[in-house]
């Protein structure tokens, strides 16, 4: 595993096609989040380039489907373990290039990322199809499940590899070859991993990655006619997109998108476990998770004590240089996301919003290398209306709205009142209120009294503009197969 750069010099990233790394001469600058600094030079690659990826992935997939689901479980068990014993190093890696803390990089998404593998190349090994019989015809009918193809997956910036290998593990596990694009701004694990794929014993030509921008790599990617199938994780907006240019070419789509996810905190919640828990959904990975709690509605006699303590909770909630392993956040993305979520509280502030604490209120301390960082303090704002643009729009940064209700009724209709629908909490200790309420929200996940515990073989995904499609252990595997019908008489 090569060393990553240090602050005098920067990586050059090359694509990985065909089982081998492929030098490109137009680069983009990829900048260190929390310094400000260039870090490394992605590839800016085009038409051409996925034109050779797709290629490669056409040539492999004939051998690679014909593979056993065991023999192919060896091999992402073996790419697992090589991962899990670089860990240090991804960690490493994965901090710097997207600005989250080590300690969140090193106890999260790469263990995250070594489970995804472990865990898809299990499943494919236990799916079993339908059968039916019908006597009076003396005919059995069943299925069968086979790869579709080439698989074009494209991967956003907030959890690069963890959200990288959630697509390539169940891909392959089917039996489909791919091309990945990760994100321009967040290449570098992905180029890391692509070092490992010849020892883990990968055929070339199974696993691309082309690296790009997404009107670059990325739509020529989605365009492709020899790419049957699309799985992208990304903006609602970039969505859109992708839906217009497959749709000549009638692509399968799978779309994880965005949340406005909300909080509803009635009056009988443990409110030592909750205010901890929601200040941790609500700012994890400096808010830049698309499961981020953004909205907190709280039973109005509740309200004035939960306020209080959130708040001060919050102020404990550390910002600062990554390598720190004591601070909980690190840098955002990149200077432009930065203005973006501050322009949210200077909106809400204009609007007469509160600022309790965060931005604008509370002075962050950086050290001297970290000063031209992407920095921001958690925030939290009272007196926001429902129709306001901080709390409709997506604003994926360190920011929360906290405001009161008084009905059950009325919590449910503003929790679903927006476009979106991804993930929901509702904190109560009465179990008949709970499953009442978590039936009619209008998300695709929705936790009670705890958050972000996950189980691999549920369905992920939203409603509404929150996406398209499930993933998970099933679902997965049915987004990465076809299904054909067979019947025989006898």
């Amino acid at each position: 595993m090569p060393k990553t750069a240090d602050h005098r010099t920067h990586l050059v990233l090359e694509n990985y096609i065909g089982g081998k790394f492929v030098p490109f001469s137009r680069h983009i600058d990829s900048y260190d989040p929390s310094t400000g600094e260039v870090y490394c030079k992605v590839p800016d690659s085009g038409k051409e380039e996925v034109e050779l990826a797709v290629t490669a992935a056409t040539e492999a997939f004939p051998a690679w489907a014909a593979r056993s689901p065991s023999d192919r479980a060896q091999v992402l068990h073996k790419l697992a373990d090589l991962i899990e014993a670089h860990l240090e190093e991804f960690a490493q890696a994965e901090s710097r290039d997207q600005g989250k803390t080590i300690t969140l990089a090193r106890t999260v998404d790469i263990p995250r990322s070594v489970y995804n593998f472990r865990f898809f190349a299990t499943s494919v090994l236990h799916h079993t199809t339908e059968c039916s019989q019908q006597d009076h015809l003396s005919c059995i009918t069943y299925t069968i499940r086979s790869p579709v193809g080439v698989a074009g997956l494209i991967s956003p910036w907030n959890l690069p590899l963890y959200l990288l290998t959630w697509k390539i593990a169940p891909a392959i596990a089917a039996g489909n070859t791919v091309v990945a694009k990760p994100s321009e701004m967040t290449s570098v694990t992905a180029w890391m991993m692509c070092k490992l794929l010849e020892e883990a014993g990968m055929p070339p030509g199974v696993v691309n990655i082309v690296f790009g921008t997404g009107p670059g790599a990325g739509d020529a990617l989605v365009s492709h006619p020899e790419v049957p199938l699309i799985s992208f994780t990304g903006s609602t907006a970039t969505a859109q997109i992708i839906t217009e240019r497959s749709a000549p070419f009638c692509k399968r789509l799978s779309l994880e998108l965005g949340g406005k996810n909300p909080a509803i905190i009635f009056h009988d919640a443990d409110l030592e476990e909750c205010i901890q828990t929601t200040v941790r959904s609500s700012f994890s990975n400096q808010g830049e998770i698309c499961l981020c709690t953004s909205r907190i509605f709280v039973e109005r006699s509740l309200y004035p004590e939960f306020l209080k303590r959130f708040v001060a909770a919050t102020r404990l909630w550390k910002t600062g240089a990554p390598c720190d392993s004591g601070n909980n956040n690190g840098a955002l993305i990149s200077r432009e996301h930065l203005e973006k979520v501050r322009s949210y509280v200077k909106l809400a502030v204009s609007e007469g919003a509160q600022v309790h604490c965060g931005e604008g209120v509370d002075m962050l301390e950086l050290p001297d290398r970290h000063r031209g960082g992407y920095f921001m303090a958690p925030t939290v704002l009272t007196g926001v209306e429902d129709a306001s643009r901080c709390m409709q729009e997506e604003i994926f940064g360190p920011v929360t709205c906290i405001a009161p209700f008084d009905g059950e009724e009325e919590v449910i209709g503003r929790a679903n009142g927006v476009r979106y629908g991804l993930a929901a909490v509702v904190w109560s200790r009465d179990v008949s209120r709970v499953h009442r309420v978590t039936r009619r929200l209008q998300a695709g996940l929705v936790w009670s009294n705890c958050w972000l515990i996950r189980d691999l073989n549920m369905p992920f995904g939203g409603m509404k503009c929150s996406g398209v499609g499930r993933e998970g252990g099933r679902d997965s595997y049915h987004f990465f197969t076809e299904v054909k019908t067979i019947t025989v008489k006898h």
